[in-house]
């Protein structure tokens, strides 16, 4: 079952398109990773999802139902990057707080047993301006599931964390996980994608650039290699034909008198150019052959 999907999703400010026809479908049970770097358009999709925003054009469907739809909203959790806290309350009035808003009433115990699963059980009646910003994060978490909903929007659940508390809220989204909440997940911490998610999006300049699994976008990028030769100066009366050769090899290659870098699809490749190079009687003097970083897997461009 698609829980999440969207249809040619535009949102325009101005004379901009934000967001460029996005076309996404999340499955029920699976942690989805959303990707992009700052201005991709990120924020401004997730807003749309939880309702924040309306689209400009197309539209979406969350638990089969049409959004905007006041009975979808109380079956999703949101945990937004930057989550409003009233300080003068304790935990348990906060959620208790939120839980209403949300349509639904919650008594104390339920509010201790959330508040104590998201590790904030020693600390449920101290006043929320009193907690640390690692704790605030707990209690969002513990804001957004305390009316036990079946979808989770988690925006950027680790930003700014030491990386004990950040453990302790992937261990939180991981226990989430196996509930069988659906949990659509932004990050810019990779390792932390490839730890919980299923699928991964990445979005660039408003629009979905690429999807799939990690091994499936791993396996795509690092099918690249980027191959950097010090060679000799081609033949004069060769140069042309070495050249129109290379580019039947590859469309991205970057030229100097006696440096080429080309980007191939195989190893074999490598050997083809060597054989090539020693028919021109071009001299091969280094060969450097470099893989993407996960950085670049996810991030490209």
């Amino acid at each position: 079952m698609n829980v999440i999907e969207t249809r040619d999703i535009v949102k325009r400010f101005g004379k901009v398109d934000i967001v460029k026809g996005i076309n996404l479908k999340v499955e029920e049970g699976e942690v989805f990773g959303f990707l992009g770097r700052n201005g991709a358009g990120k924020s401004t999709f997730i807003n749309i999802l939880t309702g924040i925003l309306r689209p400009t054009s197309g539209s979406f469907s969350i638990l089969g139902e049409k959004v905007p739809n006041e009975e979808v909203k109380k079956r999703i959790g949101v945990l937004p990057d930057y989550t409003a806290f009233y300080h003068h309350m304790n935990a348990i009035a906060h959620l208790k707080y939120f839980a209403n808003i949300s349509g639904k009433k919650v008594t104390t115990a339920e509010c201790l047993r959330v508040l104590k699963w998201v590790g904030l059980g020693l600390d449920a009646n101290k006043r929320v301006g009193k907690y640390s910003f690692g704790m605030k994060k707990k209690l969002g978490l513990a804001q957004a599931i305390i009316h036990d909903p079946e979808v989770l929007f988690l925006d950027e659940p680790t930003s700014g964390l030491d990386v004990e508390s950040a453990i302790e809220i992937q261990q939180l989204i991981i226990k989430l996980k196996e509930m069988g909440k659906t949990i659509f997940l932004t990050s810019h911490n990779l390792y932390e994608v490839e730890k919980l998610c299923n699928r991964i999006g990445i979005m660039k300049d408003g629009k979905l650039q690429k999807l799939g699994t990690i091994a499936e976008l791993k396996a795509y990028y690092r099918s690249k290699l980027i191959v950097t030769m010090k060679h000799s100066i081609f033949p004069q009366d060769q140069e042309h034909t070495v050249i129109q050769w290379l580019n039947n090899m590859s469309e991205e290659i970057q030229r100097e008198d006696e440096k080429t870098i080309i980007t191939l699809e195989k190893e074999e490749q490598i050997a083809q150019i060597v054989r090539a190079f020693n028919q021109y009687k071009i001299n091969i003097f280094r060969i450097e052959v470099d893989e993407p970083s996960l950085e670049e897997v996810f991030l490209e461009g």
